[in-house]
This record gives C-alpha cells, structure tokens and sequence, in this order.
C-alpha cells in the first residue's frame, strides 16, 4: 500500500520534564540579568546624575564664592601693580635727572645733542679743523659715534615731527662728516704711500684699528700684472684683484666699521608717516580711551595733521636735496674745507625719507619691488658694514735735492671707475670687467646661527641687495666667507632675525630674594638671562661671539640692544608675527599674566606648559610651583595652571596626561587673579619672599618677560 499523502509524516519530539524545567530555569536567569543590568545602569546613571549635580553645585558654589571676593582681589591686584609703576617711574625720573646733572658738572666740552645750537657749533668746528691725522680722526671719530647714540634715543623718545626732524638733520649730519673724515684721513695716508712700501712686495699695505673700526690700506705702486689679491691677516679682510686694476695707478681701501649707518638709512628711506596710536602687546592698533571728539574738530584735527606730515616731508626733502649727489656709484658729496673740495662718493647718499626713524609716530612699510632686495625687518645686518673702494693712487712725492716735491690735486681723493669703460681695456676680446673678490673672516663679537647671507648696497635704492654677489663660500670651521662682485661697494652679512624663534620651550625660576634665573630654549641655541635687582648677566654654552657680553651685569634694554647687535635674537617686536607661527592668545590676558609672574618671580616657578597650544586663544596654561632654593626644579614639583580673562584655577591634568581637561584640581578654589590662585598652595616663607620684593626687580622680570613673550612664541 502506498503512503497516505497530506500531512507531514515528521512530528516534533517532545520534550522530557527535565528539558522543559532546564529551559525555564535559563529563561528566568536571562530575565533576572537584565533586569540586574538595568538596575545596575539606573544606578549608574543615578550616580552620575549625583555627581554631576554636587559638581556643578560646587561649580556654583566656587563661582559664587569667587565673586564675592572678586572685587577685593582685583583691588588688591590694582593696588600692587600702581604703587610698583609709581615707584619705578620715580626711581627712573631721578636717575635721569642724576645723569643730566652729572653730564653738566663734568664741563668736558662736550656738546649736548638735545640743543641745536650746540651740536651745530660742535660740527661746524670740527667741520673746518684741518687735523687729518688718522689717530686724532679716529679719536674724534668716536666721540661723534657717541653723540649719535644719544641722537638715535632722543628720536625714539621725541613725540613731535618738528623735534624728531630735528635730532634727525644732526643725525645724518655727523654720520657724513664721519664719513668725510674718514676719506680725508685715507686720502692723507695714501698721498705717503711710496714712504712705506713693503720690501716683499713692493706695495704700500697698512692696517690701522681702534674699538669702533678696521681701516685696510693698499696702495698698487709696483703695478705688477701677476698680483692676485692681498689678505690682511691681522685684519680677518682680503681683497682678489682682475688684471685691469693689478696693472693701474689705484689704491684698495677696505673699511669696516663695527656700526651700521647704512642699514639706518634704507629704514629711513621706506618709512611711512601714521598718526600716534595706542598698541596692545601684539602690536594691534587701539584707539585711545576716553576720548570724544565733535566731527568737526576731528576734521580740523586731521587737517593739521595734515599740514604738519606735509610740512615735516618738505622739510626731509630740502635735508636730502642738501645731502644728496648725483646719483649712481659716481655721486659725490662736497664739503669744502681750507678751501679745497673732496669729491667722493657719500656714505649717506640721498635720504629720501617720509618719515623719522625712531619716532613713536612712526610705521615700517615693505616696500621692496624684487626678490633681491633685502626686507630689513625680515633679516639683520651683523657685525657691521664692510666699505670696499677703489680710489685714483694720490700723486706720491718726490725727493728733488734735498726737497720733496708734491702734486697737489683740488679735486681731493677720487674714485677709480669699476667697472672700466671698453676704451680703457686692452684685451677686448676676453671678459670686460671681470668680479673682484672677496674675504672676509666673520666678526669675533658676532654669533652666526646660520650661514651668513650676504648683500650689498644699492645707493640709488638706499636698500641692501643680494644680486652682484656670486660664487659665496662658507667655510664654517675657519668662520671665514668669501665671494665675488661686479664692483667695489659696501656689503654686509645678515642673518634672519627670527632664526632662533618659535622656543622650545623656557623656564623662570628663582635663585633668591630679587633674584631669578630666565631660561630660553630656542630653535637654534639655548641662553640663559640671570636677574638680580633691575640688573641682567646673559649666561650661554655658545663661546664665540658672545665672551664680551657673558658674565657681565646690564640693564634689562642694554643687554637686549647687545644681544641683538650680537645675533642673539628672543625678543619681538610688532612685525614678529609676520615672520613667525604662534599660538594665537588674547594680548590682555597674556599681559596680565607677565605682570602677575614678575610679582611671584623670587619665590615662584613659572615654566613652559605643552597644553598651552590646546586651550585655546582666550586662555592659557603653565606650570608652576613654589620654589625658594637656587636649584634646578624637580620634574615631580610642577602643577598646571589655567589663566582666562575673568578666572584663574588649578588643572586636575598633568604634564604627562594623554588628552587635555579643562577640570580643575579637587579641592581646590577659583580666584579672580593668577597671583591669588598661586596664594593658596604657598607656604608662609613664600609669601614673605613675594611682599619683600623690589619694585626693580618686579619691573626687570615682567620687562623681560614682555619683550620676549615667552607664553604666544613657544
């Protein structure tokens, strides 16, 4: 029989008593864990809900407990700050008005740069003194040096266009009859050449130095075709001659001078007049409070400012017209003296400024048109400006019977044409002017972090470029450079000014009772500047370059200006940001933190933080902790803090951390200033260190930490 067909013939097994109960029971265990895993997750966000509520009740509890005592701290804050400035500008009108009167009971002769009258006589006698003796002129050379310095400061203070033309005109006044001086004494040493001629080589060479500049002489007198060049050993200078000028009647000048004048006048040249604005820390324009003008005198106000950036440019334009020559490498200024006339090319050729130099009124603009023209604000001349000349070899006497007979000459000393005219030159065929060489070994009171740049002076741009110059060779080991140029003209090494930016990283710490030791890790050098009163002694591993400024006590600006002048840059100015990558932080906040670190600084930390680049532009973060003794900082010692505009508090975060947290430390308040925050965790000798320190020590610390703003470029 077949199958009966529908129904399936497969039944389901069925299940024993003990597989039913089994799977109940495992059924009734699953629903027990979830419940339990509900319950424990209702817990859990029951808790946290608890904890975040008693959080932020005591979030509310330290706010309100912030405010209320927040007027009091600021007050207090306010306080501190204005009887220190009051103190320091007292302590500082004193000292300058002790210096005045110092400066008159010393009845020196010396002329006082801030009166006209007196610094006109000055030069006009000097003007007309016949002396060109090289060791007298460069005696007198020096005390005019001085009395530029002095000019350069009262520009920078001078606050009116009428008194900073002024201190201007006498400026560039004494910078030419320096200059001027110095020809007439090169022209008088080379007029008795054939007097001091080298047996060996039948040439006059000669190398006269004294503490301001290096003068190199060479005068051809031989004329021998195989002449290559000549290094003045003594000097660290060499010059490589072409064939054309080993065979001609010329003398080789190399003068370098310790000072820049000409950097000073390609500044002149591209300033830009603006009117007196207030400027933050970072440099950005504020306009000043409290003021309140009616549109019309605002109007009449702009009209005579107006009229006097008017009248101050027609008065720079008379000064240059009366300063300048012909342009071009053959211009020549003329200053006659016992009534004969110097015809050379001036070292201050055509000002052609718009503006003062230093002058609080004033605005450095870019106004470069080439890729070889030097930005003077992006590069710094070092060591000086390196004069190299070619002059006509003066007449040299004659011993005629017992008489030494002279040509004299009314024209006076005169520039030798190089590159030379075709006419001139006998091999038409070959280069028509081949470069000129030169070595120089790089200055001992100058640190190069780099290889040098070089450049040289463009006098018709009143600029520094760095085409004409080829084939540079830098033998670091040696510190000398060399290289070729078309022609004979002043050069100059730089440096970019902000090599040695962003930081690596700093430290304050103290070392004493007005005593602190500033720490900079830079890009390319690390360098320590050691506090103590308003005094600082720079302290760094790095020898050469820096022996005549380590160890030695100075003001806080006169060590910046040698620093500077040394190629040590860790300072910034209002055109840092332009040339450097920072991280972007509120200028007030930033200011009101070096102002509360300089008050703590002898007995207080303060250190670079990694987290300050993550908390954002409104706050920042470092670290910190009390430290009385002269050593180092144990790494264990350091505690986070974070500075905003309206609180300060203390970071549950570490160093060490894997992410960064703004949550502040348990147990701990907020306080409405950095230096009440610090307060609580300092011990009572501490605190004693803080009330007992000097205003000039306070003024000192913050002025450096201002002018170096450790906590924006690290």
């Amino acid at each position: 029989m077949s199958p009966k067909k529908g129904k399936s013939s497969k039944k389901q097994p069925k299940l024993s008593k003990a597989q039913k109960a089994k799977l109940q029971q495992e059924e009734a265990e699953r629903r027990l864990r979830e419940e339990e895993e509900a319950r424990l997750q209702a817990e859990k966000e029951e808790q946290e809900k608890l904890v975040r509520e008693a959080k932020e009740k005591q979030l509310e509890e330290l706010e309100l407990k912030d405010q209320g005592r927040r007027e009091g701290e600021l007050n207090e804050l306010r306080h501190l700050l204005e009887k220190n400035h009051t103190a320091v500008i007292k302590w500082k009108t004193d000292a300058e008005e002790r210096e005045k009167w110092e400066k008159y009971m010393r009845c020196d002769g010396t002329p006082d740069p801030a009166v006209q009258q007196d610094i006109n006589t000055y030069m006009s006698l000097w003007r007309d003194d016949p002396e060109v003796d090289i060791t007298v002129v460069l005696k007198q050379c020096n005390l005019a040096l001085q009395l530029i310095e002095e000019l350069e400061v009262l520009l920078r203070d001078a606050t009116h266009p009428q008194e900073s033309h002024k201190h201007q005109e006498a400026l560039i006044n004494l910078q030419e009859l320096i200059h001027w001086k110095h020809l007439l004494a090169t022209e008088e040493l080379l007029k008795r050449a054939s007097a001091d001629i080298d047996t060996e080589t039948g040439n006059m060479q000669t190398v006269v130095k004294d503490d301001n500049l290096t003068l190199c002489l060479w005068a051809n007198l031989k004329k021998n075709p195989r002449f290559k060049g000549l290094n003045f050993e003594e000097a660290g200078l060499g010059f490589e001659l072409p064939k054309q000028l080993a065979v001609s009647n010329v003398a080789v000048r190399i003068l370098h001078t310790r000072y820049d004048h000409l950097s000073l006048l390609a500044r002149m040249a591209h300033l830009r007049i603006r009117t007196p604005s207030h400027r933050s820390l970072t440099g950005i324009e504020e306009a000043p409070a409290d003021v309140d003008i009616p549109k019309q005198e605002e109007a009449k106000g702009e009209e005579e400012v107006k009229e006097d950036d008017e009248t101050q440019q027609q008065r720079v334009d008379e000064e240059v017209q009366s300063l300048q020559g012909s342009e071009g490498r053959k211009s020549a200024a003329s200053i006659r003296s016992d009534g004969r006339e110097s015809q050379v090319q001036t070292q201050m050729e055509a000002l052609g400024a718009e503006g003062d130099l230093t002058s609080p009124t004033v605005q450095l603009t870019a106004m470069y048109d080439s890729a070889q023209v030097v930005d003077l604000m992006q590069y710094t001349p070092l060591g000086g400006v390196l004069y190299y000349d070619v002059f006509h070899l003066p007449p040299q006497a004659h011993q005629v019977c017992g008489w030494e007979i002279r040509q004299l000459l009314d024209e006076g000393l005169q520039v030798f044409p190089y590159p030379m005219e075709k006419s001139h030159l006998d091999d038409s065929d070959g280069p028509s002017c081949p470069p000129v060489g030169v070595t120089v070994t790089l200055p001992d009171s100058v640190v190069f972090l780099e290889a040098p740049q070089v450049a040289r002076w463009d006098a018709a741009g009143k600029q520094w470029r760095t085409d004409g110059i080829n084939d540079v060779s830098y033998e670091e080991a040696e510190a000398k450079i060399s290289f070729t140029m078309d022609s004979f003209q002043p050069v100059v090494l730089m440096q970019e000014t902000y090599a040695n930016f962003p930081f690596q990283s700093w430290e304050l710490r103290p070392l004493g009772q007005d005593s602190a030791l500033f720490t900079v890790d830079g890009a390319l050098i690390k360098l320590s500047v050691t506090v103590q009163g308003n005094q600082c002694m720079l302290q760094s591993e790095q020898e050469r370059g820096l022996s005549h400024l380590t160890g030695k006590w100075m003001s806080r600006p006169a060590l910046q200006r040698a620093m500077l002048n040394a190629g040590i840059n860790i300072f910034v100015n209002e055109y840092t940001d332009k040339y450097v990558s920072a991280c972007g932080k509120d200028p007030l906040t930033e200011h009101a933190a070096y102002e509360q670190m300089a008050l703590f600084a002898s007995a207080l930390a303060f250190s670079w933080s990694k987290w300050n680049a993550k908390c954002g532009a409104q706050h920042l973060v470092l670290q910190v902790c009390e430290h009385l003794s002269p050593a180092p900082v144990p790494k264990s010692e350091w505690s986070l803090y974070l500075l905003g505009a309206q609180r300060s508090q203390k970071l549950e975060i570490t160093e060490r951390s894997e992410a960064f947290s703004p949550d502040h430390y348990p147990g701990s308040d907020f306080h409405s200033t950095f230096i009440h925050m610090l307060q609580d965790d300092m011990s009572a000798d501490g605190l004693a260190r803080t009330r007992e320190s000097s205003y000039l020590f306070i003024d000192t610390v913050q002025s450096l930490l201002c002018s170096t703003r450790p906590l924006l470029y690290s």
